[in-house]
């Protein structure tokens, strides 16, 4: 393999001559051979957007050239292009406050923006720190990508995944508005309700988490950039904050404003904390639904099996013709580990010291991480299950037919006791309601056709 020899504050590096980083990604990449997470594409690609908003600002304010701002901007294109993915090496272990991220980013667009800058024949050259990173700390870009890339992932992945499921939802609750069933609680036979007034349920939990997840994401939209090392901004013009927010959102189509405290902004990420906690409200939803639909689905022949769900596989490697509720079961995985990132979050958010939280990378995978699984399954419970749940209207009606809690009704006209009584006779005796109520004498059988119906029992009635 051939080298390269790049310099940093402590000396000499020796770099592959093939790739695009400098010196402190070299020795970040020698010094934490830790795992196999790489810091997320999403947290690059939000650096990307920053560089080019602060390059835009600083030219504005007459602190950079208009050919090296230039020039950082065509790396950060090619950055957002996907050009140059594989010279962005460096794993989630490493400092704290995403330090070596930001300068392997700096170095990459330094070296990529010299090479554009050579093409054209001009002398000038931009270096990762004086130019690239000008009125900047690895402190306050860190937070303002972890910022940006979290609130393109939720807005613009994790809300259209929750939107598509919920109209399938919709569909599904409209359609099956009139099949009366027995509804369950604790996983005992309770009153009827519809299968439509069931799925409502479900649709209401993706409605509210739309709404959370939204809200939560517009804290994530106060930036730290201008905060500088401490939050004094030092070294930063007094408008530079505004101005590159002012950018990025001009560039992203969502409304970025500075934060109004760059020391809270620098060391607490309470909001990373209440938008995932939004996210892990929908994964709880979502552990709900998908449970929900493969207990209904549970059978085919022993189970409850009052709908029915798409047999997208072979389902045992020794019970032939066995098919399982494989999505809800992936979702219900990827549930668990959200749950995990979310402990993690809140773990590390807690660990602001003095003027710096130092967890900012952990931070920032869970958080993408959440959101691309969530997200995922999402929309793969939809297209291979959701989609394609129908009504067993005939074990539906057994079902509702066996219940004895269809007594219920009976309540305002022979009294609590009584009902029971009926019940509790009728279970033991193997007997219909009917059967029963007129054998004890309670009701006749016109009485008890007159009392008992169904779909009436779906409603509260005057």
């Amino acid at each position: 393999m051939e080298f390269r020899i790049e310099k940093d504050t402590l000396g000499e590096v020796k770099v592959p001559a093939d790739k695009f980083w400098g010196a402190q990604t070299e020795r970040s990449k020698q010094n934490f051979p830790i795992g196999n997470e790489k810091m997320p594409q999403e947290i690059i690609r939000a650096f990307a957007i920053l560089k080019q908003s602060t390059a835009k600002a600083n030219c504005e304010l007459g602190l950079l050239d208009k050919i090296k701002a230039d020039a950082i901007t065509y790396a950060t294109e090619e950055i957002l292009a996907g050009n140059v993915d594989d010279h962005f090496p460096l794993v989630v272990w490493q400092t704290g406050s995403g330090t070596q991220s930001n300068m392997n980013v700096n170095e990459v667009i330094a070296f990529v923006g010299n090479k554009w800058l050579e093409e054209q024949g001009k002398e000038e050259r931009i270096h990762p720190n004086d130019d690239v990173n000008k009125s900047q700390s690895s402190n306050d870009t860190y937070p303002t990508a972890m910022h940006v890339a979290f609130v393109l992932k939720l807005e613009d992945y994790m809300l259209p995944a929750v939107k598509q499921l919920k109209g399938t939802l919709e569909e599904k609750m409209n359609a099956f508005m009139d099949i009366v069933k027995i509804g369950r609680t604790h996983l005992q036979d309770a009153t009827p309700l519809t299968l439509g007034q069931e799925i409502s349920g479900w649709h209401r939990m993706l409605e509210k988490a739309e709404v959370m997840i939204q809200e939560s994401a517009n804290h994530l939209k106060e930036l730290a950039i201008g905060g500088t090392a401490v939050g004094t901004g030092l070294n930063a013009h007094p408008d530079f904050s505004n101005l590159v927010c002012k950018a990025i959102s001009e560039y992203t189509g969502k409304e970025f404003t500075s934060a109004s405290n760059k020391f809270h902004s620098l060391t607490s990420y309470d909001e990373a904390v209440y938008a995932h906690g939004a996210l892990k409200a929908l994964a709880a939803d979502m552990m709900k639904i998908a449970n929900d639909v493969r207990w209904l689905a549970s059978g085919p022949r022993c189970g409850i099996g009052e709908i029915t769900i798409p047999a997208n596989e072979p389902g045992s490697s020794i019970m032939p013709g066995k098919v399982n509720p494989t999505q809800s079961e992936s979702v219900t995985m990827v549930v668990t580990q959200v749950m995990g990132n979310d402990a993690a979050i809140g773990f590390a958010a807690s660990q602001g010291n003095f003027e710096l939280n130092v967890f900012k990378p952990v931070i920032a995978y869970n958080f993408l991480q959440s959101c691309q699984i969530l997200a995922d399954s999402i929309v793969s419970f939809d297209l291979r299950c959701a989609q394609g749940i129908e009504a067993d209207r005939e074990k539906i009606e057994k079902n509702l037919n066996d219940s004895l809690m269809l007594v219920t009704a009976l309540n305002p006209h022979i009294g609590y006791y009584n009902a029971a009584k009926i019940a509790q006779t009728a279970y033991e005796d193997n007997a219909t309601l009917k059967e029963t109520a007129v054998k004890l004498g309670l009701l006749t059988e016109e009485e008890f056709d007159k009392f008992v119906i169904p779909e009436e029992m779906t409603y509260p009635k005057a």
